[in-house]
């Protein structure tokens, strides 16, 4: 990767890759901004092209602003694209990425075409959503043609994966058990040690980003409007079902977890907590979410109920030891609190809070496979058919910026679908872009760091970007 395998200034793959990664950011950052034009009716604003000229009475400054941005970010991301195909065809690279890249290229140009004749005789002039739909094909190319290019730089020939892993042998130091380790002696500290183990069961540390799912859902739902009882209400459900679900897959898994490193010592592993007094506590929270959803509705009470046995039942019994798309899958199960949140508002399920949902869903393989890729031994010990574990480390990489590419495509799609403004474009933009360079560096440095980097990345822009919701949703 070091010799000059591209024409100057770019010279190196490692540049290239560089290149397609802020060409790729470049073309969604035109893509969110063009939405937040068409949104704000900021076109209105500019009637001429290519320059842009507003009308005798314009809409307001803020609106001329955003149309002029669109005019600008296109330009200059025009000349990336130019770029990195004129990059593509005259460096060393695959015909598929050079094809892609040149294709794109093209599109873009019958793009600008498309968007000049749109910008001077307005909307319906030519058919509805072409302009948007080019410009997500062409996204989708650059970012196809990043993932071989990546594959092609740093990816491993001779790496072979695991049809069918068979679990491995237990720790060589085992955790010790309930009976072997020594516990406080007053009772005190043993109550403590209990509570917390508990707690522990309930997964605290999926909550705040589960609930957070559900409050971005309600604040798309019901805007300024959102009453308090409401929010408590489903929040509270939702911790109670998060907290049944982490309960229940302590006790189906607990045998694996004993050989893991990263699980051993969970309660159920250690024998802290009798399985039998594990299921009354998993039930018991299961009714105690079922009863408050149902003080709002009982759609809302109908998929919480259905999140936990997803989770519990069909997530970790049925694909997580058996099939290789379990994390794909299994995105359904973070998906729901979404549609919780939307149904608890409306008592519907609506196209907001499905296109949210579709967000989530997308977003947890290029989230979880960055986890994934940092215990493939420990997933491998354990059993379980994990990317990295069946299919490769560099297959698993590839499959992260496609997701990402996915996941952004996505959030394009909930901001056509909702009054989003600002905020939230500007969040997507930035935290995306965190996102795709941390992914891009998880290829280059194939290190356990790099691979919790990327994955502190996705926790970061989906945070980021539910806070960015709740905002724009409930100031607006």
């Amino acid at each position: 990767m070091a010799t000059e395998s591209f024409p100057r200034p770019i010279g190196t793959r490692r540049r290239f890759s560089a290149l397609l990664a802020a060409t790729a950011l470049g073309v969604y950052l035109l893509l969110i901004v063009g939405a937040t034009t068409s949104l704000t009716n900021a076109a209105a604003s500019c009637s001429t092209w290519p320059t842009c000229h507003a009308p005798v009475d314009p809409l307001s400054q803020t609106e001329l602003a955003i149309a002029w941005a669109h005019r600008l970010t296109a330009v200059v991301v025009g000349l990336l694209v130019a770029a990195t195909a004129v990059a593509a065809v005259r460096g060393d690279t695959s015909s598929r990425i050079r094809t892609t890249l040149v294709v794109a290229a093209a599109l873009y140009v019958v793009q600008i075409g498309v968007g000049a004749v749109t910008a001077t005789t307005g909307p319906a002039a030519i058919l509805p959503g072409l302009h948007l739909g080019l410009g997500l094909v062409i996204f989708s190319g650059i970012v196809l043609a990043l993932a071989w290019d990546l594959e092609l730089a740093t990816g491993s020939e001779d790496e072979d994966g695991i049809d069918s892993p068979e679990p491995l042998a237990d720790l060589e130091e085992s955790v010790p058990t309930a009976s072997e380790r020594t516990l406080p002696s007053s009772r005190l500290a043993r109550a403590r040690l209990t509570a917390f183990a508990y707690f522990q069961m309930m997964k605290p540390r999926l909550m705040w980003l589960l609930c957070l799912v559900a409050a971005a859902g309600m604040a798309l739902a019901a805007g300024p409007g959102l009453e308090i009882p409401t929010i408590i209400a489903t929040l509270g459900g939702g911790v109670l079902a998060i907290g049944a679900s982490g309960t229940f897959n302590h006790v189906l898994e607990r045998d694996v977890d004993q050989k893991m490193s990263r699980t051993a010592d969970r309660p159920l592993a250690v024998d802290l907590i009798p399985v039998r007094n594990a299921l009354l506590f998993g039930a018991g929270l299961t009714v105690a979410s079922l009863a408050a959803f149902l003080t709002i509705n009982r759609l809302a009470a109908a998929l919480g109920l259905a999140a936990i046995i997803f989770y519990s039942v069909v997530y970790t019994l049925l694909l997580k030891p058996n099939t290789v798309q379990n994390t794909v899958i299994g995105g359904a199960a973070g998906a729901l609190p979404a549609l919780i949140g939307w149904a608890a508002v409306t008592n519907e399920i609506g196209w907001p809070g499905l296109a949210l949902a579709g967000v989530i869903f997308l977003w947890t393989p290029a989230h979880f496979y960055n986890l994934a890729l940092a215990y493939k031994d420990d997933y491998a010990r354990g059993g379980f058919p994990m990317m990295p574990v069946v299919r490769g480390e560099t297959e698993t990489r590839k499959q992260i910026i496609y997701y990402i590419a996915a996941t952004l495509v996505s959030s394009i799609a909930l901001a056509w679908l909702t009054d989003l403004g600002v905020l939230y474009a500007a969040t997507v933009v930035v935290f995306g872009g965190l996102f795709l360079w941390a992914a891009v560096r998880l290829h280059f440095e194939q290190t356990e760091t790099a691979a919790f980097r990327a994955f502190h990345a996705s926790n970061a822009f989906l945070g980021a970007v539910l806070v960015a919701i709740l905002v724009d949703a409930l100031a607006f």
